[in-house]
C-alpha cells in the first residue's frame, strides 16, 4: 500500500464550523491586543526608568557638589550673607563715628551724648546679631558637609 500525500492548493476546501473559525479569529485578536498592551507597558516602564536614572544622577551630583560650593547656594544662605555684609558695614560706620567723636574730644551736649549712647548700644546689638549669623552660617555649612 502506498502512502498518499496530502495535496493542498488554493482550491482545497476545509470543513470547519463557523463557531470554531470565529473563536480562532477572536483568540488571535485577543493575543495581539495582549501583546501590544504588554509592549506598551514595557515602554512606559523603560521611559520612567530612564527619567528616574537621570534624576538620580542629577541629585547625586548636586548632593556631592553643593556642600563644596560648586552648585551655588540656597536663597536663605544668600540672604544671610547679605545681612551679615549689611551689619558689618553698619558696625564699621558706627565705629568710625564713635572714634571720630572720641578723638575730637569736643564737649558733648545732652542730645549728642544720648545719640552716642544710642549708637554704642546699637553697635553692641549689631555685633551680637552678626556673630549669631556667622554661627548659623558655620553651623549650616557643617551640617551640610556632615551629610555628605
Amino acid at each position: 500500500m502506498a502512502d498518499e500525500g496530502v495535496n493542498l492548493s488554493d482550491k482545497t476546501n476545509v470543513g470547519m464550523p463557523i463557531r470554531n473559525l470565529i473563536g480562532l479569529i477572536g483568540t488571535v485578536c485577543v493575543g495581539a491586543w495582549g501583546y501590544f498592551g504588554i509592549l506598551e507597558r514595557l515602554n512606559k516602564v523603560e521611559t520612567n526608568y530612564i527619567l528616574m536614572q537621570s534624576d538620580v544622577v542629577k541629585n547625586s551630583t548636586f548632593s556631592r557638589d553643593w556642600p563644596l560650593g560648586k552648585a551655588g547656594s540656597l536663597p536663605q544662605d544668600s540672604e544671610q550673607y547679605m545681612l551679615i555684609e549689611s551689619l558689618s558695614r553698619m558696625v564699621d560706620s558706627l565705629t568710625a563715628k564713635h572714634e571720630n567723636l572720641v578723638q575730637n574730644g569736643s564737649p558733648l551736649d545732652k542730645q549728642q551724648a544720648l545719640t552716642l549712647a544710642f549708637y554704642e548700644q546699637r553697635l553692641l546689638i549689631l555685633e551680637t546679631k552678626m556673630e549669631t549669623l556667622k554661627d548659623r552660617v558655620a553651623q549650616m555649612k557643617f551640617s551640610n558637609g556632615a551629610t555628605h
